[in-house]
């Protein structure tokens, strides 16, 4: 059969025609259609009826439609079925799916209802978790160590004592794992339980979020999460549509509007809604939150277009009344879930710094073996006694790094997230305090992250009138002027011109007016609810020149004038602000005129290409600009009526497509910019954060060069570069616009001689093409320099130089922004940090740190992210210590012994060393600071120091084995020429373990930096504390482990007089060598 439009609609089996309909034209409001009045839907009287077997199902197709459809349904099965992967599909889902026979449709085929964010079950946790932990090259190296002991030639001691720190580790590390796990799992269940309200034949029955389906009708209450994409059918709002916050899915603070099918809206009780006849169309499932394709049709009536204010997505809260909608995606196929995705994990540079580490002692302990075979001469069995060398040395590879580090970065989120002085502060990504400590670069958004994102009005030109805040009383006189006084033509027009200029602020925009309540008094307050706060701080200035938005409805817009009378604008048509089209436009119908006005505001960029010809427009975006204003340039157009109704026929038809529907929309809004009028300008001011300058001062002492990445002109970057002292009073400017690639080059050899001391502003056109043709000179060229702002920068283009600055320079770099278009340039940075502002969470959600305000960074980076890497670097030094001088020890021995591979301890010796005997002060390490609080905020310059990543090196490394190799050397050899050979094995191993512990106990507390500083009752307690408890448990542990120390030989006088003494020789050389050191070479933070 034939459409109303002569398309060939497909009929499904067993459902025949409906009636012909008659063609209407739709009252269209905020891009969708809906009936202009009241809706008759054809309903059966009899309830068990079957209520489809009448109706048209699916929308009309266009010509070759279905056949493109089909051969891509094909295409993406036989995908899916090669990778193993769902396959998204497109669905018709009527209305009432259960009461239909033969129309194709199967509930069931759909995903279950059900958030599953477990990486196990119970069945599977053990043995996955498990495998999971021999990924680590450590853990499976002690594996294998351990399994080498089950057969005698290998073997050279006890099982337990190398299975046990293995079973210690992976323990810790999967009771964690389940931990976690266990916590997603009532996170789940949590949710998928809670119950809901179904609209069935019986009324509302009570239902879970996971057993709901494709095809349901379910009630939301206000304040209740939506459980399951929907389209929104009715709402107890009068206005027909309903608030719904969507902060947990796009991280956006604002409350957004989502207006109920027409249609049904419109019948008398919401169980009409189980008669209807009829289905609705939806797009397959896809990430997109912003765009939705679907149709509804109905029997006896037209196809209607259905778009995104038209649905609830999962995820999202409902705000105001109570609603019912239609399920048509559920679990996996939800937008939420589809947008659920793990960002690319990130690993420090200190854990990659420190793997190489770990990669060079298992090559040390190969070589070490080699050795110890090749003083034997390669006698015997070498190759066994090379393998039995290995097991022996196997303590060199420190195997309880990994936790004591997991433990380490918990100590230090703690002492981020309970800072009082950044209060808010949340650690989302825990393994990256470290990199804290050694940021080179900082890549900054400028808009909510160096200003407050709260917008002020500031000034509004005309062409032959500009008004600032001071000349309100003169903009509410020119409203009340009656323009058909008998004054001069011109002095007639400025009246009108403002008129209109500020009905275009007051109308132009997707502000609505909310009344709130005070609790404690009762008393009402208007606040206005937007995505921009650039349109909240227009309206608001309307406001205080007489022009009041009382009301706001997806059919209508509600004003009152400075006389206190009533103008209501009916809206027919609303085109979002989109990042791409950078401006918003809107059709209403003057009420009080009956004049159809088309309204048009956005960037003076694409509003130059648009607007009639002026010669005053481009000269003052650039003098509102150079006074740091953001400016937005505002259209208007009168419309005919039959100019109307051609352009609502195009754009119904480009609404309804199935085919190109975003393009042939976007096409259609463009036919309707032609020969659009100029009303005017305006310019607002956003306020610097708190503490900006202070903080930004700081960074670039610290050494730390800022980028600053915004979409705002040159003028207005260079302003806010200025007040916000990114350039200082001693650097200069240098402006970058260019047209080709020779000028870009030309600029880059300017600029390379003047780097230093110059900060660059260069435009997104200009960098775009030095990345084309110039890409690493561009690097090269701005490495040095203090502190570069890129303009009108796009979201791709902020990820992509972070890419680049990381990839040119091999520096660490952070970036920080507070809203969604922001996030890519966090996700590429090696530290992202996000801020929840007046944009919403959406970066924040997304970072790897989230604070509060931009002046927290200083904190963040020259404190905590100083004492994060140093502590951490000297843990990971000492522990890879504790094992190389174990080692060495055991090195010393055999070859003292005739080159034997014998166990010099016994495996209680063994385990006992790495754990309660030397872990609690090791440990305490991370509660050690090199600088004093008021220092590193005094002394900026000393963040610098880090960058370098000095405290963690190849040279620090092997300083670290020149002193093992000594003490190792003075702790072995000292009781043979104390005792002249007169010692037995266990009175020798008891002797050189006690001073061996002694040492490490000594060794540790002289690594402790605070020493110098600190009073006591600050970081000195805790190390005292751990080596008085460790002291505690090493004294009973002799008489316990009765079997590895002679009690009577331990007992004697001499034995501690001699364990003292060697003690002393190995520790206090070093320490004196570290004092010369330190004399002809002090650190940086000596000095201060």
């Amino acid at each position: 059969m034939l459409g109303e439009r002569g398309e060939e609609v497909e009929l499904r089996e067993g459902i025949s025609e409906s009636p012909p309909v008659s063609s209407r034209r739709h009252k269209m409001s905020y891009g969708s259609t809906s009936s202009s009045g009241p809706v008759h839907v054809e309903m059966e009287g009899n309830e068990d009826t079957p209520l489809l077997s009448n109706a048209v199902l699916g929308p009309p197709a266009e010509s070759g439609e279905e056949e493109a459809a089909a051969s891509r349904t094909a295409w993406e099965q036989l995908r899916a079925l090669v990778s193993r992967e769902p396959v998204l599909k497109s669905r018709r889902v009527p209305f009432n799916p259960e009461s239909v026979q033969g129309s194709g449709f199967e509930q069931d085929s759909y995903p279950l209802n059900v958030i599953r964010n477990q990486k196990y079950s119970a069945f599977s946790f053990f043995p996955v978790a498990l495998l999971m932990q021999f990924k680590s090259f450590i853990n499976l190296f002690y594996l294998l160590v351990s399994i080498s002991q089950l057969f005698d030639i290998l073997k050279v001691g006890f099982l337990f004592t190398y299975i046990a720190p293995l079973i210690f580790v992976v323990a810790i590390t999967m009771a964690k794992e389940g931990y976690d796990d266990y916590s997603r799992y009532r996170r789940d269940k949590e949710v998928n339980s809670q119950r809901y309200e179904r609209l069935t034949a019986n009324g509302f029955e009570p239902l879970p979020a996971s057993d709901m389906k494709v095809g349901h009708f379910i009630r939301i209450k206000v304040n209740q999460r939506v459980p399951a994409d929907m389209v929104l059918l009715r709402t107890t709002e009068d206005s027909g549509a309903s608030f719904i916050r969507t902060d947990q899915l796009d991280g956006e603070t604002d409350w957004k509007l989502r207006r109920a099918y027409a249609k049904t809206q419109q019948l008398e009780r919401d169980e009409d809604l189980l008669r209807l006849q009829g289905e609705v169309f939806a797009e397959k499932p896809r990430k997109d939150i912003y765009n939705f394709i679907g149709t509804v049709q109905l029997s006896g009536h037209a196809v209607d277009s259905i778009s995104l204010e038209n649905t609830m997505w999962g995820n999202t809260v409902l705000a105001s009344g109570t609603v019912i909608g239609l399920v048509v995606y559920t679990g996996r196929e939800t937008r939420s879930v589809l947008n659920t995705s793990q960002p690319a994990s990130k690993k420090g540079t200190l854990d990659r710094e420190i793997n190489w580490l770990a990669m060079m002692l298992g090559v040390l302990l190969v070589f070490l073996s080699i050795g110890m075979v090749a003083g034997n001469l390669f006698h015997g069995l070498w190759l066994v006694d090379g393998l039995r060398y290995i097991i022996l040395f196997s303590f060199i590879v420190p195997i309880s790094m990994s936790v004591n580090l997991d433990m380490a970065k918990l100590v230090y989120v703690w002492f981020m997230m309970n800072d009082n002085k950044i209060r808010g502060t949340i650690v989302r990504n825990t393994g990256l305090p470290e990199e804290l400590g050694r940021i080179s670069y900082l890549m900054s958004d400028k808009t909510g992250t160096l200003t407050q994102n709260d917008m002020i009005f500031k000034k509004l030109h005309l062409g032959q009138l500009s008004f600032s805040p001071d000349a309100l009383d003169e903009v509410a006189g020119y409203l009340k002027h009656d323009a058909s006084s008998s004054e001069g033509k011109v002095r007639r027009q400025l009246p009108r011109k403002v008129r209109e200029a500020i009905t275009a602020l007051a109308v132009c925009h997707n502000v609505t007016p909310v009344n709130e309540v005070d609790e404690e008094t009762g008393e009402q307050s208007r606040v206005y609810q937007a995505s921009s706060p650039d349109e909240i701080a227009l309206v608001k200035f309307t406001e205080t020149v007489g022009v009041t938005l009382t009301d706001r409805t997806f059919q209508e817009i509600t004003l009152t004038n400075a006389d206190g009378r009533i103008e209501k604008y009916e809206v027919l048509n609303i085109f979002p602000f989109t990042s791409s089209k950078k401006r918003m436009g809107i059709i209403v119908r003057d009420l009080q005129t009956n004049e159809i006005l088309f309204l048009m505001k956005g960037a003076d960029v694409v509003m130059q290409q648009i607007v009639q010809y002026s010669d005053w427009l481009e000269e003052e975006c650039t003098n509102l600009a150079r006074e740091g204003l953001r400016t937005l340039c505002f259209g208007r157009k009168v419309l005919s009526e039959a100019e109307y109704a051609d352009f609502a026929r195009r754009y119904h038809d480009a609404e309804v497509s199935l085919v190109d529907r975003e393009k042939r929309v976007e096409e259609a809004e463009i036919s309707l910019e032609e020969n659009l009028e100029l009303i005017g300008l305006s310019g607002v001011e956003d306020k610097l954060q708190k503490n900006v300058r202070t903080t930004l001062e700081k960074l670039r002492h610290a050494g730390v060069k800022i980028w600053m990445l915004t979409g705002d002109k040159i003028e207005t970057a260079t302003c806010v570069a200025r007040s916000a002292k990114l350039v200082s009073r001693s650097q200069s400017i240098h402006t970058m616009v260019v047209k080709n690639a020779r000028e870009a080059k030309e600029h880059l050899d300017e600029f390379a001689q003047i780097q230093s001391n110059t900060v660059l502003v260069i435009d997104g056109t200009s960098l775009q093409i030095c990345l084309d043709h110039w890409k690493e000179e561009f690097f090269q060229s701005t490495k040095n320099a203090p502190s570069v702002a890129c303009c009108r920068c796009s979201p791709t283009q902020k990820a992509e130089i972070v890419k680049l600055i990381r990839q040119f320079t091999k520096k660490q770099t952070a970036a920080i922004g507070d809203g969604g278009n922001d996030v890519s340039m966090i996700q590429a940075a090696d530290v992202g940090i996000g801020i929840e502002g007046k944009e919403g969470k959406q970066a924040s959600m997304a970072a790897d740190f989230s604070i509060m305000q931009f002046s927290f960074v200083a904190r963040l980076l020259l404190w905590h992210g100083r004492n994060s890497y140093h502590r951490s670097a000297i843990l990971s030094q000492f522990i890879i210590h504790r094992g190389m001088l174990i080692t060495f020890v055991q090195i010393v021995f055999s070859a003292m012994y005739y080159w034997s591979s014998v166990a010099m301890f016994t495996g209680i010796m063994l385990f006992g060393y790495s754990t309660f005997y030397t872990s609690l002060p090791i440990f305490a390490l991370v509660l050690d600071e090199d600088v004093s609080e008021e220092n590193a905020f005094m002394y900026p310059e000393l963040y610098e120091q880090l960058q370098k990543g000095r405290a963690l090196s190849s040279k620090t490394f092997m300083l670290w084995c020149f002193q093992t190799a000594y003490q190792a050397a003075v702790v072995t050899l000292s009781p043979v020429f104390i005792y002249q050979y007169d010692i037995t094995l266990q009175h020798f191993g008891a002797f050189v373990f006690t001073a061996l512990v002694l040492v490490e106990l000594i060794n540790v507390a002289f690594e402790m930096q605070s020493w110098t500083f600190l009073e006591w009752r600050t970081w000195r307690v805790p190390m005292v504390m751990s080596e008085v408890i460790t002291l505690a448990i090493s004294l009973p542990s002799i008489v316990i482990f009765y079997g590895s120390f002679d009690i009577v030989f331990v007992s004697l006088p001499s034995f501690w007089i001699n364990v003292s003494l060697v003690t002393l020789a190995c520790v206090l050389p070093v320490y004196f060598a570290k004092l010369i050191r330190r004399r002809f070479n002090p650190p940086a933070w000596t000095k201060v």
